[in-house]
């Protein structure tokens, strides 16, 4: 497949902003998560395909927010098909993704298309695997919490003495369950081998620390440390909506909403890090908790502009140090 072209051109969709909060294609079976809207496209040759749109929504705490983060949605897709086509040179495993144009959409207006620029992938449909395959290389997060009450992470004992932001003797696999709603849930290899079968287990965690170590060295050299992330995985469809043995990687890939990203320069064990993912909303968010104005519990609170601009100041800042020698 030819290279989605380059993260500056695919960036461009957000000079002249098109805020999307939601959508409502005429499309068959609209599903709406946390972030993304997917509908059903009309099959092609090989089988069933989907259209997955990025929007302006942004979640914490598993609670999606009322305020937009205006043009977010067009640099997740960016910095998700940034590694699409730089994975895809590593030749670990197959993706999902077909392409990166609007499809034509009878009955929907072109203002409607348009602000669908830049943010949409059009996708194999796959069957998903229901684990989240997470790695992490470094103490952070929910890791942090386990590890300081019981040494471990997921189960996995490691050293004592470790500090919040480590670097790990090496990376390890901590599968958690993918909820329809509410919380993903850490379990263990055990636990995920009970859920799928050992050697489809086996052979995810093999994919997703090959795809970490890949991305990790990648990011390294642009000067980001990629502390942990989570991959999603599924089999494709065939004609009839089947389920076939081929493994595809799919949903997005190594983006601030999926992982922990920190500027190697500034990386300081022992503390919070300074991180280009969602951590600076996380971190207003525990404000208003601590001081009783909010509950973790929907519906969110309404995001004042400092921060609305300072989380997308550092997706943006994200894809430039990863992905771009221009300034964006």
């Amino acid at each position: 497949m030819k290279p989605f072209g380059s993260i500056h051109a695919l960036l461009m969709a957000t000079e002249i902003l098109h805020t999307v909060f939601s959508t409502d294609l005429p499309l068959s079976n609209p599903r709406r998560g946390k972030v993304r809207d997917m509908y059903s496209l009309p099959p092609d040759a090989d089988g069933p395909r989907v259209l997955m749109v990025a929007t302006d929504r942004v979640s914490a705490f598993d609670v999606v927010m009322p305020t937009p983060i205006p043009g977010k949605g067009c640099l997740l897709t960016a910095i998700s098909a940034g590694w699409f086509d730089w994975l895809r040179t590593q030749r670990i495993i197959e993706d999902h993704v077909l392409s990166l144009n609007v499809p034509s959409i009878p009955g929907t207006p072109v203002s409607d298309l348009a602000a669908l620029e830049g943010r949409i992938m059009c996708c194999r449909a796959v069957k998903i695997i229901p684990i989240e395959c997470v790695a992490r290389g470094y103490l952070a997060g929910s890791g942090w919490s386990e590890y300081k009450r019981d040494q471990t992470v997921c189960g996995i004992p490691l050293p004592a003495g470790l500090r919040q932001g480590d670097r790990l003797p090496k990376p390890i696999f901590t599968p958690a369950t993918k909820a329809e709603s509410g919380h993903d849930e850490n379990i263990s290899f055990k636990q995920a081998c009970q859920a799928i079968g050992e050697p489809l287990a086996s052979r995810l965690r093999d994919v997703t620390l090959r795809l970490y170590a890949s991305a990790n060295a990648h990011a390294a050299k642009k000067g980001v440390i990629l502390a942990d992330t989570k991959f999603e995985f599924g089999f494709a469809l065939d004609a009839d909506g089947n389920p076939t043995d081929r493994l595809l990687l799919a949903d997005e890939v190594l983006t601030p909403d999926s992982s922990r990203y920190w500027p190697a320069d500034t990386w300081n064990p022992g503390q919070e890090q300074v991180s280009y993912d969602k951590q600076f909303l996380r971190e207003y968010l525990l404000q208003l908790e601590k001081s009783g104005q909010w509950d973790r519990t929907p519906p969110g609170p309404e995001l004042p502009a400092e921060v609305v601009e300072g989380t997308l100041a550092r997706y943006r800042e994200a894809a430039q140090r990863l992905f771009s020698t221009e300034a964006l």
